[in-house]
């Protein structure tokens, strides 16, 4: 079995979509879909494969939708779970009970979409729609060519291989990297398989939005330019 299986509660409330109580509620209310089928109680979905969609009504039901960008300090968890360490939504101050979509680690800083729109959510991290995410990573030592090549070709990282990306240098030991795809900590890995080490991590892209001078900390709305051209990407995007 697959290590990334897991209950579809589970993968609604981390995808953002809901909380696993209100995933019940909607479950057991037939509004829950699975590749186009009606969902179960104690159903179990592969986030690599399966699509999880909610039926119209329940997506009409929530409130109004919003979308913010936030720039995430180093020190700061992206998920909403409960730790020793301070989470983005202990952090931010919006009306709204709004969810991060995707993660960035402890340790890495950047751009995150705060939003209360499920669907959203799932279009941006799952597998199948390969959106474009673009860091700026330095490094303790310089990195060569070689390094950089090997990067942007493969690296055999949790005995997968990545897929092909595109690495551009900044400087000796500072390089871009966009990738299409997410495994746990994959930059740091793929670094330290070309035998160096990550010094500063930090997301300045997903998909049309940028960071564009948001400071440390700071949240804002989506601009409706911003909000228009990240619904075209995602929606009418040739591979959906």
């Amino acid at each position: 079995m697959s290590m990334e299986i897991m209950r579809l509660q589970k993968y609604m409330s981390q995808a953002g979509i809901c909380s696993r109580r209100k995933a019940e509620e909607y479950i057991e209310a037939g509004q829950v879909f699975v590749n186009g089928e009606k969902a179960k109680i104690g159903q179990s979905v592969d986030p690599k494969t399966d699509v999880v969609t909610l039926w119209k009504w329940a997506e009409m039901s929530q409130q109004k939708y919003v979308y913010y960008k936030y720039n995430k300090p180093r020190g700061v968890e992206s998920t909403c779970a409960q730790k020793e360490w301070q989470s983005i939504v202990d952090m931010i101050e919006v009306k709204e009970r709004v969810f991060p979509v995707g993660r960035l680690d402890k340790d890495s800083t950047g751009l995150i979409i705060l939003t209360n729109d499920g669907r959203m959510t799932n279009y941006l991290t799952h597998p199948r729609y390969w959106h474009e995410k673009e860091y700026v990573v330095e490094t303790f030592w310089p990195i060569d060519d070689t390094q950089l090549q090997k990067m942007s070709r493969w690296v055999l990282i949790l005995w997968k291989w990545t897929k092909k990306c595109k690495v551009d240098r900044i400087a000796a030991g500072k390089f871009s990297i966009v990738l299409t795809e997410w495994k746990n900590r994959q930059i740091r890995r793929m670094v330290e398989e070309v035998w160096s080490k990550v010094k500063k991590l930090k997301r300045v892209r997903i998909e049309n939005l940028v960071l564009d001078g948001l400071k440390d900390w700071q949240i804002k709305h989506l601009s409706a330019w911003e909000k228009n051209t990240l619904f075209e990407t995602i929606w009418l995007d040739p591979k959906d």
